[in-house]
């Protein structure tokens, strides 16, 4: 199984692609999308848009796992995040198993603890998937982490 890891947002969205083959896995890619501040909203949604159908094009995932959206207090950027959201869920209309996370869905599951902080994160992440460093940047290992959590739910259905 190949999953495709998304951690939306508008100036940066992680990715990562993870592969699960009998129970080994393996990173095949991890980085981020980047859309500069100073670019017209439309081209940075098109920008992500279309690095997003690139990595579906590529990788062909079998799955995509997203985290949902959590903001306390900012408003306009938890509307620029979730426009940025809605377009990668657009670029990945074609795969029909696509699946959403909470923050705290993720850090549970990898953790073992909602309220895990980032460096309990990655120093889980580092040991699942046996990697020699913490994933880097931050936004690619969130994304590791989302597709992880996939994979690890899919395992323990069956």
């Amino acid at each position: 199984m190949r999953v495709l890891g998304i951690d939306p947002g508008l100036a940066t969205t992680g990715y990562a692609v993870l592969e699960s083959e009998d129970r080994r896995l393996r990173v095949l890619e991890a980085g981020v999308i980047r859309t500069p501040a100073d670019t017209p909203l439309p081209q940075r949604l098109h920008t992500l848009y279309e690095d997003t159908r690139r990595l579906l094009t590529e990788y062909k995932p079998d799955a995509i796992a997203i985290e949902e959206l959590f903001f306390a207090q900012n408003r306009t950027t938890a509307m620029a995040v979730a426009q940025a959201r809605g377009v990668v869920l657009l670029a990945a209309h074609s795969v029909s198993a696509t699946k959403s996370y909470t923050p705290l869905q993720v850090k549970l599951r990898i953790a073992g603890y909602g309220r895990a902080k980032k460096p309990q994160m990655q120093k889980m992440m580092k040991q699942l998937l046996r990697l020699k460093e913490i994933p880097k940047p931050d936004d690619a290992a969130d994304a590791l982490a989302v597709a992880l959590c996939y994979v690890l739910e899919a395992h323990r259905k069956r």
